[in-house]
C-alpha cells in the first residue's frame, strides 16, 4: 500500500467514550479513542472480538443503542461540525449520505420485505432530492458498478433472491449511492468465501479511489489491512493502543500486543513446520477495569508500574504513536527490571 500526502482530516475523534450499563456493572466498550481520518485515507482498525472496534464506529454513527448503551463523552468533528452535539434530526442528513456505513451481515441490513429497488430509491430520493425516475435510473447505475450482472432486472428482486455475496454487493451500492465523504465497512466479508471476499473487497478499494471516499476498514484480518490500508488503529479493551502507517506496523510492530497479531499470522517465507504464535489467555472483562494496562495478564514484557497505572500515548514519530510503558523511558527508570514469565 503506497503512502499517500494526506491533507488536513475530514474527521477528528477525541477522547471518544461508549459505555453499557448492565446488571453486572457498566461496560467501557470504547474508553477513550482519538485518531483521525483524511480525505481518500484508507484507515483499518484491528484488534480481536470485543475490542471496541465496531462499537466506536457505530458510536461516530451515533447508533448506539440507548438503552443500555450510552456515549458519555468525547468529540467528533465532521469538518467543523461535532457530531456529538447536533440534534438527530442534523445527523439523520449526515448518516447514509456524507457519512456511510457497511454493516456485517447484510440479510439483517437489507429489510426481507421490500424489494431492492425500494430500498435503494429510498436512500437516494431522501438525501439526494432526485425524481423517482432519476433515482431508480442512479440505483441501477450503482448496481452496474458494484458487478451484479442485469442491474435492471434484478434491482426489482428481493434480499433473499441474492446470493450472500451479492447481497453484500447491494450493500456497498447503497452505501455509495449517494457519494459519501466517509465510508465505514465492518467486517464486510464476514461469512463469505474467500473468492468472494476478494472481489468485495476490490470493488471497495476501486470505488473509493474512484470517488474520493475515505474509508475505515474494520477487520480481524490482518491480509485485508496489509493489502488495502495506508494507516492501522490497533484496539484492545476499548482503546487504540498503537497507530501508525500500514508500512511501519507490520516493519516494526512496537506495542506487544501489535506484535503477539501479527506473529499469530501465517507467513509464507517461513518454515511451515513451525507452531503459530498464540498469544497467552483471554480478553479482559470490561467491568470494573483496574486503571492499569489492560494487557498486562498476557503480557511477556510486563513491569510493576504496568499493574499500577495505564500508559499515556508516545508519539514515536510525526506518524507513530504507542500506549506502552517500555517506552518512556523516565517512568521505566522507576519501573525496575522487567519481570520473567
Amino acid at each position: 500500500m503506497s503512502e499517500k500526502v494526506l491533507s488536513d482530516p475530514i474527521l477528528r475523534v477525541r477522547d471518544l467514550q461508549t459505555h453499557f450499563k448492565t446488571d453486572a456493572g457498566v461496560v467501557k466498550a470504547v474508553d477513550g479513542v482519538s485518531f483521525d481520518l483524511h480525505k481518500g485515507e484508507t484507515l483499518g482498525i484491528v484488534g480481536e472480538s470485543g475490542s471496541g472496534k465496531s462499537v466506536t464506529n457505530l458510536s461516530l454513527m451515533r447508533l448506539i443503542p440507548s438503552p443500555p448503551g450510552r456515549i458519555v463523552g468525547g468529540e467528533v468533528m465532521f469538518h467543523d461540525t461535532d457530531l456529538m452535539s447536533i440534534s438527530d434530526r442534523e445527523m439523520r442528513q449526515i448518516r447514509g449520505n456524507r457519512i456511510s456505513m457497511i454493516f456485517q451481515d447484510p440479510m439483517t441490513s437489507l429489510n426481507p420485505f421490500l424489494r431492492v429497488s425500494t430500498q435503494l430509491i429510498e436512500t437516494i430520493r431522501l438525501h439526494q432530492g432526485l425524481s423517482k425516475r432519476a433515482a431508480r435510473a442512479q440505483a441501477v447505475e450503482m448496481l452496474s458498478m458494484v458487478g451484479i450482472p442485469k442491474p435492471e432486472a434484478r434491482i426489482e428482486q428481493y434480499p433473499h433472491q441474492f446470493s450472500g455475496g451479492m447481497r453484500q454487493r447491494v450493500m456497498i451500492a447503497m452505501a455509495l449511492s449517494c457519494n459519501p465523504e466517509i465510508l465505514i465497512a465492518d467486517e464486510p466479508t464476514t461469512a463469505l468465501d474467500v473468492t468472494i471476499q476478494a472481489q468485495i473487497l476490490e470493488i471497495i478499494q476501486r470505488l473509493a479511489d474512484e470517488l474520493g471516499t475515505a474509508v475505515i476498514m474494520i477487520t480481524h484480518d490482518l491480509g485485508v489491512v496489509a493489502g488495502m490500508c495506508d494507516n492501522v488503529a490497533v484496539m484492545y479493551a476499548g482503546k487504540i493502543v498503537e497507530k501508525g502507517t500500514t508500512r511501519e506496523l507490520f516493519a516494526d510492530p512496537k506495542h506487544p500486543y501489535t506484535k503477539g497479531l501479527i506473529h499469530s499470522v501465517p507467513r509464507l517465507d517461513q518454515d511451515h513446520q513451525e507452531r503459530l504464535f498464540s498469544i497467552e489467555g483471554q480478553p479482559p472483562n470490561l467491568i470494573g477495569l483496574p486503571d492499569a494496562c489492560p494487557f498486562y495478564p498476557r503480557c511477556d514484557s510486563v513491569m510493576d508500574i504496568c499493574k499500577q497505572k495505564y500508559p499515556a500515548s508516545e508519539d514515536l514519530s510525526a506518524t507513530r504513536a504507542v500506549n506502552c510503558w517500555l517506552y518512556k523511558e523516565h517512568e521505566n527508570k522507576e519501573a525496575g527490571l522487567v519481570e520473567q514469565r
